[in-house]
């Protein structure tokens, strides 16, 4: 004979399901903060080795095939990434306040705020909003778009 479910099984259910929801949540920043320091230190690394050395898009290029047939499953080695870490790297590689939270948001919307914002406050706006309330690639460009860090001024 099975005995009934107790009264406190939905409060258990909803507890247990928010804390598996957290635990996510907390796992995917955790990953896209390794993720951006992966492409901070392949930007920098590129950075260096381009200094005083003839490297160019040949390297870069070949660089890209090389880690694409290393780790198929892996998007995100393609030559145009591996600019735009150059790229991310240098923008915000003196920036002692910008550095800290470029962490904070997706890749793509790094890239989107690096390309479209023409300034540092712009850009700290930007990725503060889209920190704070959580907005999509869609939103961001929306956003940009309709000038709301001029309008919020």
């Amino acid at each position: 004979m099975n005995k009934p479910i107790p009264e406190e099984y939905n409060n258990l259910l909803i507890e247990i399901k928010q804390r598996i929801r957290s635990a996510q949540y907390e796992a995917l920043k955790a990953v896209n903060k390794e993720l951006i320091a992966l492409y901070w230190d392949i930007g920098k690394t590129i950075v260096t080795r381009q200094q005083g050395e003839t490297w160019g898009r040949s390297v870069v290029k070949q660089l890209a095939k090389d880690l694409q047939n290393e780790f198929p499953g892996i998007s995100g080695f393609s030559a145009r990434n591996i600019w735009n870490m150059r790229s991310f790297y240098l923008e915000y590689s003196q920036n002692q306040k910008l550095q800290p939270l470029v962490a904070e948001i997706g890749w793509t919307h790094n890239l989107i705020v690096l390309k479209k914002c023409k300034d540092d406050l712009e850009r700290e706006f930007y990725i503060k909003m889209t920190r704070k309330f959580g907005w999509t690639k869609n939103v961001l460009i929306h956003q940009i778009e309709n000038q709301t860090y001029v309008w919020l001024q």
